[in-house]
């Protein structure tokens, strides 16, 4: 049989979150696998209401585990660790990542019970770690977190180059910077594939260096006049680093509110990417420190309900409060989903007098992703015989494809599920794969067909009412059902109580049943379902969500 190289995205193909991407080469039915991060994305109230977090549905890579020779992770952003702890012993592969990246894998295998020595260092290009037919070496580049490496994926049947999330900052205050030679010298014995990041492909200017934030954001702290509070990504290290500078160079004492950041700082020091960052105080030191003097790092940048700036916006957190006159930066970019949960916050804090700041002015955030110059740029350095667009919903793959092939080379839409042989010079879909979403909700993992979301959404939407009937030992309905009511108005168009409504017309219900349905429980809960949705529907026009309790007596 011919040795073929295969491309699936499980997940981050068709939509931005979620990342997990399989690489496999052998005979068909018999490749041995690579699988490329594992992360997640967040539920919305809308769609996925009580859902903790949302991952790639792997039952496709599980029913063939015994052939994943490991799982490579390319950088410490959630939407591409964040799986890899809940979905781990469904793989059981050994994982590798850089130092820092590690460190974080490692917390998150140890929290959930998981031996961290599954997770293994590896270094920089060009350390090779071998895998089966798979060669990987981790190519630093820079990103909105220390780190973040594209892969050098060598095969038998040619060099792929996966990009990662990345951009091209040549001073990114914190990490490595972009190293145009490097790349060249990684791509240098040809590259057969391009595998690459699409998110800011309609961004037509280049992208802006992280280094360029400090004046602006300095200048804006300095001319404060009350206590000033900036919130950003948690992981953005270099974020974090270029705020607090401006803090002390402002005369300021810097504070940080919420643990994300503060486990953020603390791995990047164990590891050694950070070494310099301002002293800090406490929030109760800060009690006593004239608030113009304070500068306050906060998590929560995307309207988190439990995070540091939602619990300012909502009055005092770890003793500090904000007042009329107060500045607050959010320096960040707000992810699509995530808007009415910031606008809240920003509303409760114009309520307050607070003065706000957000990315609306493009001044003092910088995004961490190429822009489409970027890419056209990155083509051109690799040079491989084909792009495969990752990394972005539909529209954005399909622009990063016209832009391929505007520039010469071969490339296709490769959404979830698409399965692609890239072992001749172009891409070619050769299957599709069944691909889905797995929910963390609570302490359980469950499918998104499962129905449970489904159910609640439908609970949500109508409301629901269970009912209690009692069964005699002759087969005769003893007293009146009884009914709880939850999610409905109390009262309908009659202006009597809607239980009261309810029960009486499940009562006539059971008077008019005939020994059959009586005796038969399938039966009688039809019944009972039908009368009480049309009772409902007449007094306050809803067909409410219905379990009916049957007990017989013996």
């Amino acid at each position: 049989m011919t040795d073929r190289l295969i491309y699936l995205p499980l997940g981050g193909a068709g939509e931005i979150g979620m990342n997990a991407y399989i690489y496999g080469y052998g005979p068909e039915g018999q490749e041995r696998f690579l699988l490329v991060d594992l992360g997640v994305t967040f539920p919305e109230m809308a769609g996925t209401p009580g859902v903790d977090l949302i991952m790639a549905d792997i039952a496709w890579l599980q029913a063939r585990a015994d052939r994943l020779e490991g799982i490579v992770v390319t950088h410490a952003h959630e939407d591409h660790v964040g799986a890899l702890a809940h979905l781990w012993p469904r793989l059981k592969a050994p994982v590798y990542a850089r130092p820092f990246t590690g460190h974080i894998a490692r917390m998150k295998m140890g929290e959930a019970g998981l031996d961290p020595a599954n997770v293994h260092i590896a270094g920089k290009y060009p350390d090779r770690v071998e895998l089966g037919p798979f060669t990987v070496s981790f190519l630093p580049v820079s990103h909105s977190i220390p780190e973040s490496s594209a892969l050098v994926i060598e095969t038998p049947a040619g060099r792929i180059i996966h990009t990662g999330d990345f951009k091209l900052d040549p001073a990114p205050v914190v990490g490595e910077p972009w190293d145009p030679e490097l790349w060249a010298e990684a791509a240098k014995p040809g590259v057969k594939a391009l595998v690459c990041d699409s998110t800011n492909v309609f961004t037509d200017h280049p992208g802006r260096s992280e280094s360029t934030l400090a004046e602006p954001i300095t200048e804006l702290v300095r001319e404060a006049k009350g206590m000033v509070v900036a919130t950003t990504f948690a992981s953005n290290i270099a974020r974090l680093k270029t705020l607090a500078e401006a803090g002390r160079a402002a005369g300021r004492s810097v504070v940080l509110l919420g643990r994300a950041m503060r486990r953020m700082l603390t791995a990047a020091e164990e590891t050694g990417v950070l070494s310099d960052f301002p002293g800090l105080v406490s929030p109760e030191d800060a009690a006593d420190i004239p608030r113009e003097n304070l500068m306050v790092l906060a998590t929560g940048s995307q309207g988190e309900r439990r995070a540091a700036t939602a619990q300012l916006a909502r009055g005092r957190y770890m003793g500090l409060e904000l007042a009329e006159g107060d500045l607050f930066l959010f320096s960040s970019k707000t992810i699509p989903g995530n808007e009415r949960a910031v606008i809240r916050i920003l509303n409760a804090l114009s309520e307050m007098g607070v003065d706000v700041v957000d990315d609306q002015t493009d001044r003092y955030h910088v995004s961490g992703h190429a822009n489409r110059p970027d890419l056209a740029t990155v083509h051109d350095l690799v040079n491989p015989e084909m792009v495969i667009p990752m990394h972005g919903e539909h529209r954005h793959l399909r622009a990063h494809a016209r832009l391929a092939e505007e520039r010469g080379r071969a490339s296709a839409i490769v959404p979830n599920g698409t399965l692609v042989d890239i072992t001749g010079s172009a891409p070619r879909i050769v299957d599709h794969v069944e691909t889905g979403r797995t929910y963390l909700d609570g302490a359980v993992l469950i499918g998104a067909m499962d129905g449970v979301v489904r159910d609640r959404i439908r609970v949500a939407l109508n409301g629901h009412v269970a009912v209690s009937v009692i069964i005699d030992e002759d087969g005769e309905p003893l007293g009146e059902p009884w009914v709880s009511i939850t999610g409905l108005a109390e009262t309908g168009r009659s202006h009597a109580p809607l239980a009261d409504v309810l029960e009486h017309d499940l009562d006539q219900a059971l008077k008019r049943a005939d020994p059959r349905t009586l005796a038969d429980d399938d039966r009688l809960t039809e019944a009972l379902t039908r009368a009480l949705r049309q009772s409902a529907m007449n007094e306050i026009g809803k067909k409410p969500e219905v379990s009916i309790i049957i007990s017989r007596l013996s």
